[in-house]
């Protein structure tokens, strides 16, 4: 079932919306809100839904006269098949069952990223003695689950140091708690996750991780949102809006993590304590280089390439995940781009520290 993102306070939606109004609404008509609703790739709520929720919190949807509502789902093939189906204007997922799908009749169009580089990457423990990707030859690296992005980054960077598949094993070992248990008790040499999985257990678990990436793929943005190509030109309008949104989310993230982090927790509904403000500000601190604002003063902030996108899908043809490679330009656009990153950064900047 949709349900509404976290609505605010009155008195503070007043004055975040006043603070908005310089820049907002500057030159631009007014419109009666539109709504458009998402399907997440998650079964709950988390950190990785932080941009969204400052969206919200911060009022950057409201005054974009945007109504979001949002669903989660059990994964991102079938977030992909809700979006693809027509049960949701969008899905924000990552984006192998795109490419992977395609051929099968799952026609998507990724149009924004949620990250400025590849979302996953190798670790080991720092005392490991693996110190170099050669050193696992004959070693047993984890992932979540098997297929899809998290395979074909252990092959290709295992590949790019010129080690065979034969050379290595893979297992399956699950997400959170059971990835880390299955480094931290050896049954892995090594485990593929996101950095802000990998960061939280450094800080809960008091472990640190030696992290290599793929300097291919780590070019490539895999996470954002996608829609049906019929969806993003009949609300067109809407779209340019809600990725404006964002990619001014993004530029108040990157200003002042303590904000963005307050207003996440406040999403939750729950009571928090400064510590846990602290820890999460420190866990958002750390995102910076890898969310869609790493270099605030990019002028292409959220950019899905296509040609990245052809880079991408030859990457998952040579590692088996597909049977036939597909132009990038059937399967990422970056229409929108342009439109979401013509606002005023020092306004929402500003902003931020003003919501410190």
């Amino acid at each position: 079932m949709l349900r509404p993102l976290f609505t605010r306070p009155a008195a503070i939606a007043v004055a975040i919306l006043c603070a908005l109004t310089a820049f907002a609404s500057a030159g631009r008509a007014a419109s009666a809100d539109d709504t458009l609703s998402i399907v997440t790739g998650a079964p709950t709520t988390g950190l990785f839904d932080l941009i969204e929720d400052v969206a919200a919190g911060a009022g950057f949807y409201k005054a974009e006269h945007l109504n979001i509502i949002k669903e989660f789902s059990s994964g991102a093939g079938t977030a992909a098949q809700l979006a693809a189906s027509g049960k949701a204007d969008m899905c924000v997922l990552s984006f192998d069952p795109i490419l992977i799908g395609y051929d099968k009749g799952l026609h998507l169009q990724a149009f924004l990223s949620r990250q400025s580089r590849y979302s996953y990457m190798l670790a080991v423990l720092s005392d490991s003695p693996v110190r170099t990707l050669t050193d696992l030859k004959g070693k047993t690296v984890g992932e979540p689950t098997f297929g899809g992005s998290t395979e074909a980054l252990i092959r290709s960077i295992l590949g790019g140091a010129g080690l065979k598949p034969t050379d290595y094993d893979i297992t399956a070992i699950g997400y959170a708690g059971a990835n880390l248990a299955a480094v931290t008790s050896h049954h892995v040499d090594a485990t593929v996750d996101i950095f802000s999985n990998l960061m939280t257990n450094e800080m809960q678990a008091n472990v640190k991780y030696r992290i290599f990436r793929d300097p291919i793929l780590d070019s490539i943005p895999n996470v954002g949102w996608a829609a049906q190509p019929s969806v993003l030109a009949a609300k067109n309008d809407a779209f340019k809006r809600f990725t404006r949104a964002i990619v001014e989310a993004s530029v108040f993230v990157r200003a002042d993590p303590q904000a963005a982090a307050k207003i996440y927790l406040q999403s939750q509904g729950k009571p928090f304590t400064p510590d846990q403000l602290a820890a999460t500000t420190h866990i958002v601190t750390l995102l910076e280089g890898e969310l869609p604002a790493a270099d605030p003063s990019n002028p292409r902030i959220g950019l899905v390439s296509p040609r990245n996108f052809d880079l991408y899908s030859r990457t998952l043809v040579e590692y088996g995940f597909m049977k036939n490679p597909i132009p990038g330009n059937q399967i990422a656009t970056d229409e929108f781009i342009a439109y979401a990153n013509d606002f005023d950064r020092k306004a929402v900047q500003a902003l931020a520290h003003k919501m410190h």
